[in-house]
């Protein structure tokens, strides 16, 4: 598949839904690719990319912004609080607030750097033990929260189980966003991003089928 298949697919999927394609960000997640497909993408004229590790995006991205310009880089992996310094200055948006330490933590280098990138809160909407994200039972408090603290918050993310129809989820993460006044909705990856944006999606994630498929070797 290519970046011009992908946009295709999500103008059509926001037309079936009665929305607008331009109210949508496709994300492409870079994490694990070659520079060569990289900048393949960013020669297509990209520019928002997804990262899940600070330290590949830190040995990766200042190089291609001398080259490219702005890039809007995203982190949707976990973020461990020793982290988020350096993810703040290399990011746009952190999709992956998950507690209160990590909230803490950024506000106050949002004090002390004089900005701080768009935050968004992940949802263990499947509350699966081994994945980051607060409990829907939990997200409303920490909504509440995280706005308590100042912080640029903008809306939620989720990864649904994997075993499970993902539109359950989407719909779950828009009903918690929607009555806690949050806009934005991190959701949808290569093979269910259609279903997300049916739901009210705005930032999709894809990552292998803009690529190609990952080289973990």
């Amino acid at each position: 598949m290519s970046l011009s298949e992908i946009t295709g697919r999500m103008a059509k999927a926001a037309a079936n839904a009665g929305r607008s394609v331009d109210d949508l960000k496709l994300i492409a997640v870079s994490k694990v690719q070659p520079n060569e497909r990289v900048a393949a993408v960013l020669d297509e004229g990209h520019r928002t990319f997804g990262e899940n590790k600070v330290q590949e995006a830190a040995g990766k991205w200042p190089a291609f912004r001398e080259t490219y310009g702005d890039i809007n880089l995203h982190l949707i992996g976990p973020l461990q609080t020793n982290k988020a310094r350096q993810a703040m200055q290399l990011a746009q948006a952190i999709h992956t607030l998950d507690r209160p330490k990590l909230a803490t933590t950024l506000a106050r280098l949002s004090d002390e750097l004089g900005s701080c990138p768009d935050l968004f809160i992940q949802v263990n909407t499947g509350e699966e033990p081994q994945k980051s994200g607060v409990l829907p039972a939990e997200a409303d408090a920490f909504v509440a929260e995280v706005r308590a603290l100042d912080l640029p918050l903008v809306g939620l993310m989720c990864i649904p189980p994997v075993n499970e129809e993902p539109s359950l989820h989407f719909a779950l993460l828009a009903k918690i966003a929607e009555r806690n006044g949050l806009a934005g909705l991190s959701m949808g990856m290569s093979g269910d991003f259609e279903r997300a944006i049916a739901l009210g999606a705005t930032h999709i994630r894809v990552g292998s089928a803009i690529f190609g498929e990952r080289d973990y070797g």
